[in-house]
């Protein structure tokens, strides 16, 4: 066929196509009819359908000019052939001669030897892969653009249809959509099991009608709708609360206001409803090709905008089909939240009522696992794709501490995780009853047991798990949790609140942890390179004196009359812990002068979270009341390894003898200026690397509350000195880690 002669005009196809869709036939049958419209209006010799088996697989379903013994039968990974590649690029491959492309596959059941021409197109729904359409021809040519722009509309088109479960059949790839089990391996970011169902953060809304016969009307109804869009974006940009902000929030609702009056993404949208679509399948198909080329982008600032993008489409589409009443959402019975991405306002809205977080994107870091670890609910992270496949009431199960997510279970799955969970239970009944005795070893060491909060649904758990105080209250949670900066009254009952609730055990309150991977709602991003390693932590709070100062303020007034303990976080050397110091002795001083009740003890301690900080000099260690390790820096800088970077962050352990030699280090120098030292972090949390803790010398540990029974309950089994002589053992064989050691001692005790 001459390249020229192109396709017939698409109104009319999209027509053919339409009507296939809704005809009362079953799924096989539609598929069949859809190849032959497609062929007969392409004048191709093939036009075959590639559809997703699973997230990893294709399976040719249906096909005109190929072997039809080959459907059903064909199948190969999306990492294999041009089809493979239509999947992986997001993105058409037109090739004149498909033999000599690079990644060929040749399948030859299929018969396709003789054909040498080659077009795929991707069958997407809002940037997930449902499949690829193909159109291959004997003669050796290449596709004209038209053609190729063409089957773009039809693919969309299909991938809404498939969506409505227009392509169900017998075979397992022509399944209902939404109703196959699936497993999906993420990375484990709270432990914990969860046994629930769905909810889906952004509701899924389903375009009915994907072609319309009525340009201008559809054209109308868009205009309508994005009028509607613009008026509650400009209602939220000048709202009170956020009138008064001045960071990142302001900052995503003037891109939202961009992104509503981007003429050029209206001109795109009138494009794809004069080629014949609806004007909410108009949407999708762009929101599925801006999505997949952004995805793939360099850029990391546009590479975060694709949320924003998802979320001001999904807007415009429930807009067009009249569901766009949030309170028409239900919340499943033991819900269990999926979604792409959330932060943390919105997680803390949710709260209690969770039973699980499961996330596409995210880190072990995150705003998201912060609050998470607050909530005390399992949090996997890293989960490709199941958004895009699960459905709000799904029956799914999260496994925290494998990352692993069984989405609509088998029944053999199903019982198996209910005795997992039922095992989980019995362990924590027996963790409890050990509430009420020391963490001491068999030899007589006794660790002082400590729990990590930020929020105050956390505060009972001091009481119900045993811990002997607050090691670690991260005050950030209070700024992070609202659109402003909080009140300094606010604060000060809050912090007093605190400090009611834990009866008289002592609470350890970190100043203001923010920057890096913790950004305020109503602060001003730096641009920065390497954040981790730039303004945060206390570097960020000296150089923000007056808030600093205010919170320096409301803690002095909460403790009123009480003990007050506060710590500076990610002091790198003595000047910066001297400076933090004197401005909380200012502004003692100038509580004082106000006749403001001061607290009734007062201890000044530092975090030390880089290596530099264990160097500092000898009069650091006296000047400091106490000094409490940060783990999850400390190990971060230690080994130069970024603690988000799933490439990295697992290869380095807390076991590893060199940074174990340095908590020996920090616990000497410590020990000789005679000052408290304690560590706080995932790892105190761990039991094997709690007790490798102790035995370099660590007598106060501070973990999550969940994780203090397990604690307690391996070092009563423990004996410290065969601990330390597994330790001295492996560096004195220069090996690398004592974990093969430690595993082996623990198989001794239980």
């Amino acid at each position: 066929m001459p390249s020229e002669k192109g396709m017939k005009k698409p109104q009319p196809l999209l027509a053919r196509i339409s009507e296939a869709l809704n005809r009362d036939i079953d799924g096989q049958a539609r598929l069949d009819l859809l190849t032959t419209i497609i062929a007969d209006s392409l004048e191709t010799d093939v036009c075959s359908i590639y559809l997703q088996r699973d997230a990893d697989t294709l399976e040719l379903c249906a096909t005109r000019g190929l072997n039809p013994q080959a459907v059903h039968k064909t199948r190969l990974l999306t990492s294999q052939g041009l089809v493979g590649r239509v999947v992986k690029q997001g993105a058409p491959v037109n090739t004149a001669n498909a033999p000599s492309e690079p990644g060929f596959r040749y399948m030859p059941e299929t018969g396709e030897e003789i054909y040498r021409s080659f077009l795929g197109i991707p069958i997407q729904h809002r940037g997930y892969s449902r499949g690829v359409l193909v159109v291959q021809s004997k003669i050796q040519r290449k596709f004209a653009d038209d053609d190729v722009e063409n089957l773009k509309f039809v693919a969309s088109v299909m991938a809404e249809m498939a969506e409505l479960g227009a392509f169900v059949g017998k075979e397992r790839a022509l399944a209902p959509p939404h109703s196959q089990p699936m497993r999906f391996q993420g990375t484990a970011a709270q432990e914990g099991a969860a046994s629930g169902n769905v909810l889906l953060h952004e509701a899924r809304v389903l375009v009915p009608n994907p072609v319309a016969d009525n340009p201008e009307k559809e054209r109308e109804r868009l205009h309508e709708a994005m009028s509607k869009l613009k008026g509650g974006v400009a209602e939220l940009l000048h709202s009170p609360i956020l009138s008064r902000a001045d960071g990142e929030s302001r900052d995503v609702i003037q891109a939202y206001w961009m992104f509503a009056n981007s003429q050029g993404w209206l001109s795109r949208l009138e494009a794809n409803i004069e080629k014949g679509l609806s004007a909410a399948a108009a949407v999708e198909m762009e929101q599925s090709e801006v999505r997949t080329k952004m995805a793939k982008s360099p850029d990391k600032y546009l590479r975060d905008r694709l949320d924003d993008i998802d979320a001001i489409s999904n807007r415009l589409v429930r807009i067009l089909v009249g569901k766009d009443n949030a309170s028409d959402r239900e919340i499943p019975e033991n819900p269990i939240l999926v979604a792409r991405n959330i932060g943390p306002v919105e997680l803390l809205e949710y709260g209690r009522s969770l039973k699980g977080v499961v996330l596409e994107e995210g880190s072990v870091g995150s705003h998201a696992t912060i609050i998470a670890r607050s909530l005390a609910i399992p949090l996997v992270i890293n989960v490709s794709n199941i958004s895009a496949e699960a459905l709000s009431g799904d029956p799914i199960n999260v496994d925290g501490d494998t990352g692993l997510v069984h989405l609509r279970p088998e029944e053999t799955v199903a019982r198996a995780f209910r005795d997992k969970m039922a095992m989980l239970a019995r362990e924590q009944s027996k963790f409890r009853r050990l509430r009420d005795f020391p963490a001491t070893t068999r030899d007589g060491v006794t660790i002082s047991l400590h729990m990590n909060a930020g929020l105050m649904p956390q505060l009972p758990s001091l009481e119900i798990s045993g811990a002997e105080g607050v090691g670690l209250f991260r005050t950030e949670l209070q700024f992070l949790s609202t659109n402003r900066v909080p009140k300094r009254t606010q604060l000060a009952k809050h912090y007093a609140t605190v400090i009611d609730a834990a009866k008289g055990k002592r609470v350890a309150f970190r100043t203001l942890d923010i920057g890096s991977d913790k950004i305020l709602p109503y602060m001003k991003r730096h641009d920065e390179p390497n954040p981790a390693l730039g303004w945060r932590a206390i570097r960020l709070a000296l150089g923000r004196k007056l808030m600093m100062k205010m919170q320096l303020q409301a803690m002095i007034r909460g403790a009123s009359n009480r003990n007050l303990t506060v710590m500076f976080p990610l002091i790198a050397e003595m000047d910066e812990f001297r400076m933090a110091k004197s401005i909380f002795d200012e502004v003692l001083e100038g509580e004082r002068e106000r006749g403001h009740e001061l607290p009734a003890s007062i201890e000044i301690g530092a975090m030390l979270e880089t290596p530099s900080l264990a160097f500092a000099p000898d009069k650091f260690f006296e000047e400091a009341d106490f000094i409490s390790i940060g783990g999850n820096d400390l190990k971060q800088f230690f080994f130069a390894a970024d603690r988000e970077n799933e490439k990295v962050r697992k290869r380095y352990g807390a076991l590893n003898v060199s940074f174990l030699s340095l908590i020996r280090q920090i616990v000497e120098r410590c020990r000789s200026a005679n000052t408290p030292l304690s560590f706080c972090g995932e790892d105190a949390g761990l039991p094997e690397t709690s007790i490798c803790l102790a035995a370099m010398g660590l007598r106060t540990l501070s973990m999550r509350p969940a994780a203090i029974g397990r604690v307690k309950n391996l070092i009563r089994n423990a004996e410290m000195a065969k601990v330390r002589q597994a330790i001295d053992a492996a560096i004195e064989n220069g090996e690398g880690s004592v974990q093969p050691r430690i595993e082996k001692l623990l198989k001794e005790w239980y």
